[in-house]
């Protein structure tokens, strides 16, 4: 008895009595099942069931090997089923060795955002930000290079933040300013990466106006804001557009940016107030020529040595206006004196004011405690000149201005200085 051995089993082939053969398929020890099949003939019959066997092998084989894969690879970046991803990252989905059939993503409104499809098709990208905590849902189909389809399904989940940090600009939309008013980008938080939200917060200005970031803490405030000085005084009438994209961007700690914000103000005439303790007066010039000059007198600290009555030497800048006031200073012993044509040079309490008490030392010496008094129709004059932004110089007295004095204190840093503090 001879045997052979198939992929299905053993064929046993038995010579049988008066010249029959008889072909027994033994069972198939194979997956497929086993089978029995019967050949009877003359004795060329053997190379007859030789071949059925044979036959039926190769049969088996190819039925039992798995179909070839579609060639087609889709590949999402970030991977589907990320939970975590910013609204602003960057999306794709591309498919290797094959092309995008069609592909939507959808929120769960079941609307469609929308995306750029590559001219080759086998790339799609996110072409607009995302809302926060919500699942975005991927469907299409890619073709392979093999003429098989292959399915694209999955979904993206954006990130749901601590909070969401505001924006405000300063100035604002409309504002008509002076030359020495700083862009002031109120932020509700301190960024860890500073440089990343100072490059998604821009200034455009016309015409082309050479300037610089910082970050500055502004009295008052918990969190650092971002300002744009210019190296030197504004250009009269320049236009400025500032824009805070800082939506999608993370702050540290689960926070990230709110809404983006945008304003557009003018730069107003040049006015500049020369102010020099020593000369006991205050000169106005409108593009460098003198239009006014006014009698006053400042704080008298230099000359009763009190530092807290020294008018600070530096540039100030006019940051609010007030036809009537009621001023304070508890220490000095007065409280809630009535004072007209106050305009507000620094948040330390510092005015060009009207006071008609000192009227007869103005021009003569310096007795206020802090402020620059004038007279009532000199300050009432000098008020209806000025506009918040205004630079007010200050020189002749000991105490220089500094961040301890208040609000806007952006141009006691030389240039240097200040293109030191951007990120």
């Amino acid at each position: 008895m001879t045997t052979h051995r198939t992929a299905f089993g053993r064929i046993a082939m038995t010579l049988a009595v008066g010249g029959l053969l008889t072909a027994l398929a033994a069972c198939s020890e194979g997956s497929g099942g086993g089978t029995i099949t019967q050949v009877t003939g003359q004795a060329g019959g053997a190379s007859a069931a030789g071949a059925a066997a044979t036959e039926a092998s190769s049969g088996s084989s190819s039925a039992s090997s798995a179909p070839a894969k579609p060639v087609a690879v889709v590949t999402a970046s970030p991977k589907f089923g990320a939970d975590d991803i910013a609204p602003t990252a960057p999306v794709s989905i591309t498919v290797a060795q094959g092309t995008i059939s069609d592909l939507t993503v959808t929120n769960p409104e079941g609307t469609a955002v929308n995306g750029t499809l590559s001219v080759d098709r086998t790339s799609w990208t996110l072409a607009e930000p995302l809302g926060y905590g919500k699942q975005y849902t991927v469907k299409g189909t890619a073709l392979g290079t093999d003429g098989k389809s292959v399915s694209i399904d999955g979904t993206f989940t954006t990130v749901t933040p601590t909070d969401q940090i505001t924006t405000s600009i300063s100035p604002g939309d409309g504002a008509v300013v002076g030359v020495a008013s700083p862009v002031i980008v109120h932020l509700g938080y301190t960024p860890e990466d500073k440089a990343l939200i100072e490059q998604h917060v821009k200034i455009t200005t016309t015409p082309a106006v050479e300037g610089s970031w910082a970050w500055i803490k502004h009295d008052g405030d918990k969190w650092p804001s971002l300002d744009w000085r210019p190296k030197d005084f504004w250009p009269a009438n320049t236009q400025v557009h500032v824009e805070s994209d800082i939506y999608g961007l993370p702050f540290g700690d689960g926070y990230f940016g709110g809404d983006n914000v945008t304003s557009d103000f003018t730069i107003g005439r040049n006015q500049v107030v020369l102010a020099d303790a020593t000369t006991h007066q205050i000169v106005v010039q409108r593009d460098g020529q003198t239009v006014a000059t006014y009698d006053a007198s400042y704080g008298s600290g230099d000359d009763i040595g009190d530092p807290n009555r020294v008018t600070r030497s530096g540039i100030h800048v006019v940051s609010d206006m007030e036809p009537t006031v009621k001023m304070s200073n508890p220490a000095y012993g007065y409280t809630n004196v009535t004072e007209h044509w106050a305009v507000r040079i620094s948040d330390n309490g510092e005015f060009i004011h009207q006071n008609q008490g000192t009227v007869d030392d103005q021009g003569v010496v310096n007795v206020s405690h802090g402020c620059i008094n004038l007279s009532a129709e000199s300050a009432q004059d000098y008020y209806a000149s000025a506009m918040i932004g205004d630079p007010v110089i200050v020189t002749g007295t000991s105490v220089p201005l500094s961040k301890d004095d208040g609000d806007i204190y952006d141009w006691t840093y030389s240039w240097d200085q200040w293109q030191a503090l951007a990120a």
